[in-house]
């Protein structure tokens, strides 16, 4: 396979899943914020923090509001992370790797980019927010289900689920290290609408409803930190995301170093006692994750990409 098309396609499912990702946490986010009182409300700045693009934010806005927040996170054209230029740099890469993908494929990401592009900017507004996100979130679905459904389990295929489970390990690892640095210093004495809030961080995730049927337990703190983390069979968990690119990665030639990076991943997962980790340690623990999932997408593209110089396509690193 060639490298160019290898890295093409790794980069399609990260944009995909980055869109749909997003997509949740605002959604999630907006409906936290109506739910709470102003007293109790947080800001908007946590969506920002929780991407980790503060620094791109302040270079173009000058005040963490809603318009100003959501406008970043869904419409900025300049903003890489934005749903928009996901979606952008998603239908690029389709494009340019037809001859492995479903011509189904190409048609859906170019609906779905012309749908955001026409109506992105509508979002912004309370009014039609959810309609959009939800939109996109229905559509990046449709995308995810017709690869999975129609694409032979070669290597391309391998690429695709590695970026996208790459992906979603990288947004649940922020949504625990935003959550907890608000919520776990008030562990022994819960305040009034830390439920609410917990609520909401599983919604980002749509994770709630798995939540209550395999846990069952009330929302606290630890046992949604754990099951995030550590639940081995919901697909937007830690462990889920990086066993699922673990088998694909074994499925490759050439896969050492990627695997190694993955393996330290997993080992600080799986040996986490979520229960005796402080703030600090759960902080900790979550940076040497995301380093480990920066790790891995560097030796995927030492191992894979670099052999062949492709053409250039925009990217966001890990």
């Amino acid at each position: 396979m060639l490298a160019r098309v290898a890295e093409r396609v790794y980069w399609m499912g990260r944009y995909i899943e980055r869109a749909e990702s997003t997509a949740r946490l605002v959604n999630a986010y907006t409906t936290q914020m109506m739910d709470l009182p102003k007293a109790a409300e947080h800001g908007w700045k946590g969506l920002v923090d929780i991407v980790g693009a503060n620094p791109a934010f302040d270079a173009s806005y000058t005040t963490y509001d809603e318009k100003s927040t959501t406008a970043f996170l869904i419409a900025d054209a300049d903003h890489p992370g934005s749903i928009l230029s996901s979606l952008a740099m998603a239908r690029e890469n389709v494009r340019t790797a037809r001859d492995v993908l479903p011509t189904e494929a190409w048609a859906c990401a170019n609906e779905l980019y012309l749908h955001a592009r026409t109506h992105a900017g509508e979002a912004i507004g309370r009014k039609h927010r959810f309609s959009f996100l939800n939109a996109v979130i229905f559509r990046c679905q449709q995308i995810t289900g017709l690869l999975a459904g129609t694409m032979s389990r070669d290597a391309a295929y391998e690429f695709v689920r590695i970026g996208r489970n790459l992906e979603r390990a990288d947004m649940t690892t922020r949504i625990i290290d935003s959550a907890a640095f608000i919520l776990l210093p008030r562990k022994a004495t819960p305040g009034e609408y830390d439920n609410i809030l917990w609520v909401n961080v599983l919604k980002s995730l749509s994770a709630y409803q798995m939540y209550r049927r395999h846990v069952r337990n009330r929302l606290v703190a630890d046992e949604v930190i754990r099951y995030l983390l550590k639940d081995r069979v919901f697909p937007r968990a830690v462990a889920h995301t990086l066993a699922e690119g673990r088998e694909g990665l074994a499925s490759l030639r050439h896969n050492g170093g990627p695997l190694l990076s993955l393996a330290r991943a997993q080992a600080r997962t799986d040996a986490a006692d979520v229960a005796a980790l402080s703030l600090d340690g759960l902080h900790r623990l979550i940076d040497e994750v995301q380093a480990d999932l920066g790790d891995l997408h560097r030796q995927i593209a030492a191992t894979w990409f670099a052999r062949e110089r492709p053409v250039q396509v925009q990217a966001q690193s890990a």
